[in-house]
């Protein structure tokens, strides 16, 4: 069966009959839930198995759900996890049973997304803020230091894997020094190499056998000057496949995002010439997905290689009592703040 190398967004709740006939054609590699596209637990598993019904074949549905500002999926159908900083502040107090937290955390996740057709979370977060960047990462972050953020993205991670839900490591290498929200602007880092190897890239190295990544719209430039990871071969062969050696399947951010320039169709070239797998368009804007289907390759070679790998991870979980389960991590967050779980 023919897959094409990009993951689409849609515009709404219901898959439109414009996008079904393009789904059955463009045959997207898989798909990303947004907000606009959750009404309740039974719509949303509608949406998703509608989606692989059209193409045929056990899809990937992705969606960002790391807990904090960054939840698609909200009470009052599913429950407020806290942000990647309140694990953070748990380990200054006990590292282990912020670990516990963490991946019992994920594991909840992952109970929330299967049992809706989502099968990939976009966490963890491996990023490392610094002081003076720009407040896109934040509190999204475990920490300020790479020994942190790996050991909790790593927590995070194994829960999701137990739990039957892909991990996505993001934003490689490091989005934690951008002084821009790559959303709205193009962000340049001009930190040296050597401290960048030590600190941002660090917090990677141990997570470098994660199933699949995201790429950071940012650009270093020490090591290229011109071009964002997302769209340099220099900096995902030498840096993300080479200094951080990640092996798993690389995605790029959104590239509606307006970090990149250029139109849809040349950002998707780009990222897939950089050495990118995946591209990721997530707006649902339907003359932006026809463009970026257009010129997203066949997915094929080591790519095609690195998805089957990162799907054959996708395991029936074990069952667990997730009323038990909830209550447990209740009390470990309470440790960090005092409160429970909504």
């Amino acid at each position: 069966m023919t897959v094409r190398a990009f993951i689409t967004g849609l515009s709404g709740p219901d898959i439109t009959a414009e996008e079904r006939a393009f789904f059955r054609e463009a045959s997207p590699w898989g798909l990303i839930v947004f907000g606009r596209n959750v009404e309740n637990p039974d719509q949303v598993r509608r949406l998703t198995d509608g989606f692989r019904t059209i193409v045929g074949r056990n899809a990937p549905v992705l969606v960002d759900q790391e807990g904090g500002r960054v939840q698609r999926l909200r009470p009052p159908h599913w429950p407020a996890y806290p942000a990647g900083a309140v694990f953070g502040r748990l380990y200054q107090i006990d590292r282990a049973q912020a670990l516990v937290a963490a991946s019992l955390g994920a594991r909840l996740m992952a109970s929330d997304l299967r049992a809706i057709g989502i099968d990939v979370d976009c966490l963890p977060v491996a990023d490392v803020p610094v002081a003076g960047a720009d407040v896109v990462i934040g509190d999204r972050a475990y920490g300020d230091n790479a020994a942190q953020v790996s050991a909790l993205a790593a927590a995070a991670a194994e829960g999701l894997l137990q739990g039957g839900a892909l991990p996505v490591l993001k934003h490689l290498p490091g989005h934690g020094r951008a002084t821009a929200d790559s959303h709205l602007a193009l962000p340049v880092v001009d930190t040296d190499r050597k401290t960048l190897e030590a600190s941002d890239f660090e917090a990677f190295r141990p997570l470098a056998g994660l199933p699949l990544g995201m790429t950071a719209h940012v650009v270093f430039s020490a090591i290229d000057p011109v071009a964002p990871a997302t769209t340099s071969a220099i900096m995902v062969g030498d840096v993300i496949r080479g200094s951080i050696g990640f092996k798993g399947l690389l995605m790029s951010d959104d590239v509606s995002m307006k970090a990149l320039s250029g139109t849809l169709a040349s950002r998707t070239a780009a990222a897939i010439a950089a050495g990118c797998d995946i591209v990721l368009h997530c707006n649902g804007d339907f003359a932006e997905m026809q463009d970026v289907a257009g010129a997203s390759p066949v997915l094929a070679g080591e790519a095609d290689r690195r998805a089957e790998a990162a799907l054959a991870l996708r395991i029936q979980p074990e069952s667990i009592d997730l009323g038990e389960a909830r209550s447990r991590f209740s009390s470990l967050i309470g440790l960090a703040t005092g409160t429970a779980i909504a």
